[in-house]
């Protein structure tokens, strides 16, 4: 699904559930009911579900942003003419956006470039007790999106350093729809970046943004980031 030097394209959804369903109840129908829909798409490779668990800001010393999301989708597809077929037309993008409207009130769609900076482990079962946080970056505004790009390789490397990380991804948003089938530009869904790292426990990962290598790290977010807004998820693989 990705690697250290070929990006994949994912398509990611940023989910707010019904306000007055419960995260037990929005968690159970997600799983059980549009996941099995979701997973009908033609061409679908891979579909993980993230669901979110906490929103504190741990390690790091940004403000959250805006966003309040309660989980999060990935879907690798065929290519990208698939997807636009999938979501766009037919019976079971209908389907789906029915269904959508039924346990949601927001969903946003991006696409990114992944890139594997720090492989997980192969085990299945050693990959499920680690501990996943997604982050959402928005690049200062003197930074240009190049910049932004470039700056966030070097990062990656400094990450590299860093100790108790046990898994790390990039994903750069290349396209945006605020609201779904209808894609948007930067300043309707100012989000550049999408973070996936892992850790063995919450203490593991403040130990590593505590550690000399973690605050040389962040000194460097701060050259090129405007905002860092985390959470903690559980993921599962449906497809």
């Amino acid at each position: 699904m990705s690697s250290n030097h070929i990006p994949s394209r994912v398509r990611m959804g940023l989910i707010r559930k019904q306000p007055d369903w419960s995260t037990e109840r929005f968690d159970a129908y997600w799983r059980d009911h549009h996941g099995t829909l979701a997973a009908r798409v033609p061409g679908l490779q891979a579909y993980w579900q993230n669901l979110v668990t906490d929103r504190v800001q741990r390690g790091i010393d940004y403000a959250r942003g805006p966003w309040d999301f309660d989980g999060f989708s990935q879907l690798w597809l065929d290519g990208e003419q698939r997807a636009e077929a999938v979501f766009g037309q037919g019976n079971l993008a209908a389907e789906l956006v029915a269904d959508e409207q039924h346990f949601l009130s927001g969903l946003h769609i991006v696409t990114t470039e992944q890139t594997e900076v720090i492989a997980l482990p192969a085990d299945p079962a050693a990959r499920a007790r680690l501990l996943k946080r997604i982050s959402t970056l928005r690049r200062r505004a003197d930074i240009s999106e190049d910049d932004f790009r470039r700056e966030w390789r070097v990062h990656a490397d400094l990450v590299r350093t860093m100790p108790g990380v046990s898994g790390y991804r990039q994903n750069v948003v290349t396209e945006r729809e605020r609201v779904k089938g209808q894609p948007c530009g930067y300043g309707d869904l100012p989000i550049d970046g999408i973070v996936e790292l892992w850790f063995e426990s919450p203490e593991v990962l403040s130990a590593a943004f505590a550690s000399p290598e973690g605050q040389r790290t962040m000194a460097h977010a701060r050259t090129f980031l405007a905002e860092i807004t985390a959470f903690l998820v559980t993921e599962r693989r449906v497809v």
